[in-house]
């Protein structure tokens, strides 16, 4: 069983911004090959195990519509995607960390909460709905 710590060693941060840097060239490039044309693929956060052999990987996709079926395409292209990233590493690891890929809903998160402000149900404009959230 692997566990991840929240704080991570220096080693861990160097081989996650390799990975993160050389994984935003390889899956911009496979999509561009791919013929999916206006959406973006960025890599937001890699997380590598101490041990350093699982990195996890989160995408973020623009539009977001189409991301779980990018993501199953992505998920069954691991291997290939391993094997690029090996090669482009070559000198600056001696091991490729197993990938595990997800989704980061982070900013369709912070759309959502940006959007219930703005909507009807404004807590800061309407108190009375303050008075409803009060702790007794």
């Amino acid at each position: 069983m692997v566990y991840f710590c929240n704080m991570e060693s220096n080693r861990q941060k160097k081989i996650g911004g390799i990975l993160q840097q050389d994984l935003v060239e390889v899956l911009q490039g496979a999509a561009t090959k791919g013929g999916l044309r206006g959406v973006i693929i960025s890599v937001s956060k890699v997380n590598v195990t101490a041990d350093l052999s699982i990195a996890k990987v989160y995408l973020s996709v623009f539009p977001n519509k189409g991301a779980e079926e990018l993501l199953k395409g992505i998920r069954s292209n691991t291997p290939l995607i391993r094997h690029e990233l090996a090669q482009r590493t070559r000198h600056q690891l001696r091991r490729m960390p197993n990938l595990e890929f997800f989704i980061d809903d982070s900013l369709e998160y912070i759309d959502q909460i940006e959007k219930s402000l703005k909507g009807k149900k404004n807590p800061i404009e309407d108190s009375d709905l303050l008075d409803k959230r009060k702790k007794s």
